[in-house]
């Protein structure tokens, strides 16, 4: 590339990566300490809120601590849990579990049904209205460091790079955002925690779990409404080894959010999420609500699945790792938006501490010593072996077991211990010749659809003139292993027809059709040789979500 100018810089007190419900709450609780802490976001999506997507039933714990008014405000949280049921599924039947027996940490009274990127829109009015400056439409691509290695800030990227990497004549440079502490609040996967958590070695003993979640948004019938239904099930259409549940929420004015969630350490290389969420919407228990309905929109992104025992070190010099960055998503209650709330408070609560001694660029040591025996490490805490247990255990004992030990938590104690996870979904996959290739069916257009025209719906779109953002680092590899032995995994677990080989000049050939990209991560998770790198692409770049 030919040389670029020297980039501008900025100086703040703290940069935040991501405008999620962390780096929203880290930002709001920073100013209420101290209203002359200078803070920025920066968030790649075009807006706040168009990379966000959740089922969404949250927990109002985290809203409760940092804004203690919002229910007497008018907020996009407005749909309070009426009817909670669990389902067991097999391909004919649905067994619906009494709520008695569930362990009491799974019940959803209390909670809220909503779209969690509404809910950011609204916490980042909050932060601005504070002083806090939001930056969307800006990708942070680049760590900063000082003299000493300790992080200094971001680099957001350049604008106007072509497919050749050299500049076009709309060519504009990033910015430097320095800092004297900076959180990473990227979600699942994130691209510079990934750098982060290498540099300083802070992964945990036991990797980082992952899980695939698929959701649409449909606006039904006012007759197959039930506003506050919450449904989850689990079983069919997936085997017994391989983990997974759906949900169905009914809120607001008839929407309803119908997603489905596969665990990514499955071992079939010819099973595909997207196909499977399909299916699951053909059961009887659920097909119904759609008659007469329409699909208003779709979208997929990664969900850290590993709980507590796979939370990496969150401090290190000059920053700290909040939120799905960190990894605290519950996983049995599939809910992880009021501990990212908590995580981004408690940083912030830290960094304040902090800047009013008078320190800037150390580890934030409150924040890495405290969160175990803050309620987040109490959530965390009581169901850490559940999804290890439904791993080695298949779903007809581990989930049983699972149950048992959430119990046996609630009053203090566990029959087995602290149970390891094992492989990283990377190294989960069966050779396809141990494997039978599944037949799907294929899609009526009415109830269930193809990729592409789900992709429509996410609103997704790339700049197509620049470097793709799916790095492979050796193509060679990619067609002796992925294609030759695994049989193209990537063209079945990408949720949205990102990859595909095709035959050129009597050889398979390895095509990314980066377009496509809704920024789920997948790829860099689930491929059987840590052979592809997801990285931001330009700036706003990917999903526009109206309402995930």
């Amino acid at each position: 590339m030919a040389d670029l100018p020297a980039r501008e810089a900025m100086e703040f007190d703290v940069v935040i990566v991501g405008a999620g419900p962390s780096g929203l709450s880290a930002a709001i609780r920073l100013k209420q300490i101290n209203p002359d802490i200078s803070v920025v976001i920066v968030e790649k999506g075009s807006e706040v809120g168009a990379h966000i997507l959740s089922g969404a039933v949250i927990d109002p714990a985290g809203l409760d601590r940092l804004l203690p008014d919002w229910r007497g405000e008018d907020s996009p949280v407005k749909t309070a849990v009426a009817d909670d049921r669990f389902y067991w599924l097999t391909a004919g039947s649905a067994i619906r579990l009494p709520n008695f027996a569930m362990p009491p940490l799974m019940g959803n009274h209390g909670n809220f049904i909503v779209s969690l990127g509404s809910v950011c829109r609204w916490l980042a009015g909050k932060a601005e209205a504070l002083g806090v400056e939001i930056y969307p439409g800006f990708a942070a691509v680049e760590v900063l460091f000082d003299e000493d290695g300790a992080v200094a800030g971001v680099a957001t990227g350049d604008m106007g790079i072509g497919k050749n990497k050299e500049p076009k004549d709309s060519f504009t440079r990033g910015m430097e955002l320095r800092a004297k502490y900076t959180l990473f609040a990227e979600g699942a996967r994130g691209s510079l925690g990934k750098q982060l958590i290498a540099r300083f070695n802070l992964a945990a003993s036991d990797p980082q779990k992952f899980g695939l979640g698929l959701k649409e948004l449909w606006q039904v019938a006012p007759d197959k409404h039930r506003k506050g239904l919450v449904q989850h099930s689990f079983g069919w259409p997936l085997d017994g080894s391989t983990g997974g549940g759906s949900f169905l929420y009914h809120f607001d004015d008839n929407l309803v959010s119908v997603g489905f969630v596969l665990h990514l350490n499955y071992s079939n290389p010819y099973l595909s999420p997207f196909e499977e969420f399909q299916r699951f919407k053909t059961h009887k228990l659920v097909r119904d609500t759609f008659e007469g309905g329409k699909r208003l929109a779709y979208g997929a992104r990664a969900l850290t699945e590993g709980g507590f025992q796979s939370v990496p070190k969150l401090a290190f010099p000059g920053g700290a790792l909040i939120g799905c960055d960190a990894g605290f998503m519950n996983v049995p209650r599939i809910k992880g938006t009021h501990n990212a709330m908590l995580s981004g408070m408690q940083a912030a609560e830290a960094a304040a501490s902090a800047l009013a001694s008078g320190r800037s660029h150390d580890a934030l040591a409150d924040y890495e010593a405290g969160w175990r025996s803050s309620a987040i490490g109490k959530d965390l805490w009581r169901v850490r072996n559940s999804k290890p247990l439904w791993s080695k255990m298949g779903t007809y004992l581990g989930i049983p077991l699972g149950g048992l030990d959430m119990w046996t938590n609630t009053f203090g104690f566990s029959l087995f211990g602290t149970v390891k996870h094992g492989k990283p979904d990377s190294a989960t996959l069966k050779p396809a010749a141990q494997c039978t290739p599944i037949a799907y069916p294929k899609p009526d257009g009415k109830l269930t659809f193809d990729r592409l025209s789900s992709v429509f719906l996410s609103n997704t779109n790339h700049e197509e003139d620049q470097p793709v953002h799916l790095v492979v680092k050796d193509l060679g590899l990619q067609k002796s292993s992925e294609h030759d032995v695994y049989a193209g995994p990537s063209t079945r677990y990408c949720p949205a027809g990102v990859y595909e080989w095709v035959e050129e000049g009597g050889a398979p050939k390895f095509v990314i059709n980066a377009q496509n990209c809704v920024h789920c991560k997948t790829c860099d998770i689930k491929d059987p040789n840590q052979n592809i790198t997801w990285v931001p692409p330009e700036g706003s770049g990917g999903p526009n979500y109206p309402n995930m």
